[in-house]
């Protein structure tokens, strides 16, 4: 397609985080946490553990629901829908923005997931196990729904002139609605987004992953030769994002820049990922943002410290990059927080970007010869980033790769679009 000046699709900024992670909640906490290679692994408190080897994972201990949620009462919502709501309210602040400011514009709220309320839905199938249907309690019944994770948000802020999806595409989640943000304010439909994904801890994920022998005993090891599975995870990660002029017009400071996106599903396999579809939706992303792929300064992996998904990605982006950029895993410390996990990763990108580091794959002894690739061991590294990659992976081949820019707020930079540009593209089995 071709644009006229007036009818150009608009430019994307990042212009808020929340954060609600067991390295600290907020963008300056999280931030704290991944500079400083903090981890969040401890012993599960969410469900009794009795039974099982080994019961560690990424819970967020330190979050106090009526300190980040203000208007709604916090007994309304299930865990993760409280999570979500709180990471919005911190994003609208960090933006400089309010909930009225909001409310008298187009906004779209989109929420990723995994698991939405399964905490909930754990307590109910035990209640009905016990005591029979009959005594299940109807105030956790009515919460235990996903499409309250952005409702909610919407209740909190009041909005008016909204549109609120639930994105279900499991652990790629964030960065599909993060992605559909995008495309909504580049086209004009709305003029604020608030896109990220939450989920909490569930006896029902854990106890499914342990079952498929990928949780790990006691860390989590991305890319490490002796890694030995995932931790479960769990918090929320919501970006605020507008148009470039709006965020320029109110003298915004401007995180990042969203420079593009791809999607795809190659159904291939239940839960093993797919070498060639990974790179496919790689490449897609790179068109779609208008970048080469040694454009790229760092990619934040999907890592989960899986033997199949560690040695597949890398693959994937040895098969796209002649010379791979550092490529790190923040879930080495936050653990696997299923739809939060990328939005998260997007949000660490952000950070990154801005204050000028690559964050470290903790818990790291010995790259894997299979993975071959610098992750970023343990420690920190100063670095200038300009472009940035974000990769999320989900069960049934779901695949979603975010590039993130950097942009110099005191100039406004040449648009780096083409005057032909390919709408945004998604790949279907």
């Amino acid at each position: 397609m071709v644009y006229d000046e007036e009818q150009r699709p608009r430019r994307v900024v990042i212009t808020g985080l929340g954060a609600v992670t067991s390295i600290g909640l907020g963008a300056p906490a999280f931030l704290d946490g991944l500079k400083s290679g903090r981890s969040g692994v401890k012993p599960i408190t969410a469900f009794d553990t009795s039974g099982f080897a080994h019961a560690h994972a990424c819970e967020v201990t330190d979050f106090v629901p009526h300190e980040w949620i203000h208007h709604v009462d916090p007994q309304e919502l299930g865990r993760a829908t409280q999570f979500s709501v709180a990471a919005a309210n911190m994003a609208v602040a960090d933006a400089g923005l309010t909930a009225r400011d909001l409310r008298e514009r187009r906004v779209l709220v989109s929420v990723g997931t995994t698991d939405a309320e399964s905490r909930d839905l754990d307590t109910l199938v035990a209640a009905q196990l016990a005591e029979g249907p009959e005594r299940l309690s109807p105030g956790l019944a009515r919460r235990a729904q996903a499409g309250r994770l952005s409702s909610g948000i919407v209740r909190e802020l009041g909005l008016v002139d909204v549109e609120a999806l639930t994105i279900p595409t499991a652990c790629a989640a964030g960065n599909y609605a993060i992605g559909s943000g995008f495309d909504a304010i580049r086209s004009g439909e709305v003029e604020a987004a608030l896109c990220g994904g939450a989920d909490a801890v569930c006896r029902k994920t854990f106890t499914g992953f342990y079952r498929l022998g990928t949780i790990a005993p006691e860390v989590c090891q991305p890319f490490d030769i002796d890694r030995k599975g995932i931790l479960t995870g769990e918090g929320a990660g919501v970006l605020l994002l507008e148009s470039l002029d709006s965020a320029l017009a109110r003298g915004a400071r401007i995180y990042a820049e969203v420079l593009g996106y791809g999607l795809n599903c190659d159904a291939h396999h239940p839960v093993a990922p797919d070498q060639d579809s990974l790179a496919r939706c790689m490449e897609i992303a790179h068109r779609n943002a208008g970048v080469a792929q040694d454009d790229i300064d760092f990619i934040s992996a999907h890592g989960t410290g899986t033997r199949a998904n560690d040695v597949t990605e890398a693959g994937a982006i040895r098969q796209v990059f002649d010379a791979p950029p550092p490529t790190v895993s923040i879930k080495s410390m936050i653990g696997h927080s299923m739809g939060a996990a990328s939005a998260l990763a997007a949000a660490a990108c952000a950070l990154a970007i801005t204050e000028g580091f690559i964050p470290p794959t903790v818990n790291h002894r010995e790259t894997d010869p299979e993975c071959g690739l610098d992750c970023v061991p343990n420690e920190a590294r100063p670095a200038v980033l300009n472009v940035v990659q974000n990769n999320a992976l989900a069960f049934a081949g779901n695949n979603a790769v975010l590039i993130l820019g950097r942009m110099n707020r005191t100039e406004r930079p040449e648009r780096r679009e083409r005057t032909e540009r390919p709408e945004p593209v998604k790949e279907a089995a």
